[in-house]
């Protein structure tokens, strides 16, 4: 797919600090960086491994930690730059058996809204995309019980498409969202009203 876009395609961890720096410095100068690694180890608290916490919130929120520092140098210096973490409805709300999957999204959005504070001034955005339920291999895990709330619980009647987020993260990197940062968008069809 990156060839086909005519980019180029660099695998790794982003829960490892080295991984993350090598990443972005393999990416060379950024004028863009969206954060969009997640997993999720659902399960309730009260029978939750540490092994499923650590790993969902390192992943998620130590990941987003880890390229946002590694990139916010060279966009400081160059006084530009568009940072879009993906978080999710349910770091707003939260969700049964998600509290570590919760926590690291709620954990992105005030991660992003301070990053935005101390950026600014340099000329460098950061802005959070919250989807809802989008079809994708991360949700089809989900029980039938749960999809079947989610989407009568959903005014658009519909469960989002890759697309439909992949259109909000591009809005907020484009010049139209020039005068934005801070701001966290739902990606939802409604299910977060």
């Amino acid at each position: 797919m990156a060839k086909e876009a005519g980019a180029r395609a660099v695998e790794a961890d982003v829960s490892d600090p080295e991984q993350a720096r090598s990443l972005v410095d393999a990416a060379g100068e950024l004028d863009v960086l969206v954060n969009n690694a997640g997993i999720t180890r659902d399960g309730l608290l009260a029978r939750m491994s540490d092994e499923d916490w650590r790993i969902v919130i390192e992943t998620n929120l130590h990941g987003t930690f880890h390229t946002c520092r590694a990139a916010v140098r060279g966009m400081m210096k160059r006084r530009v730059g568009a940072i879009v973490n993906v978080s999710s409805i349910v770091g707003l709300h939260g969700n049964p058996g998600q509290t570590n999957y919760s926590a690291s999204k709620a954990g992105i959005i005030g991660f992003t809204k301070a990053l935005a504070r101390e950026l600014g001034n340099r000329g460098v955005r950061a802005n959070v995309v919250a989807p809802g339920y989008i079809d994708t291999r991360l949700t089809q895990v989900i029980a039938d019980d749960m999809k079947e709330l989610m989407l009568a619980n959903t005014p658009l009647g519909r469960f989002g498409r890759p697309e439909d987020v992949a259109g909000a993260v591009r809005f907020l990197c484009s010049d139209a969202a020039a005068f934005i940062t801070g701001e966290v968008l739902l990606v939802d069809g409604g299910l977060g009203m």
